[in-house]
């Protein structure tokens, strides 16, 4: 797991937590955050889960060479 994922994730986490919250007390300011920061944290984990496939095709190609 890279950097990447974690903090995708976090932030996925964290958005949804204020989405949540601003569900509660009635913001749509926070409840338009938090669906943000799900949208950010997905894309940045998904970008992380595309760098570690490239890694491990890479890393499955170096060793059938070997």
């Amino acid at each position: 797991m890279n950097q990447d994922q974690v903090k995708g994730r976090t932030t996925e986490a964290k958005g949804h937590v204020k989405e949540v919250a601003g569900k509660v007390v009635g913001s749509e300011k926070l409840k338009a955050e938090g669906r943000l920061d799900q949208a950010t944290g997905k894309i940045q984990k998904n970008w992380g889960d595309a760098k570690e496939d490239v890694k491990d095709t890479l890393d499955d190609a170096a060793s059938s060479r070997d």
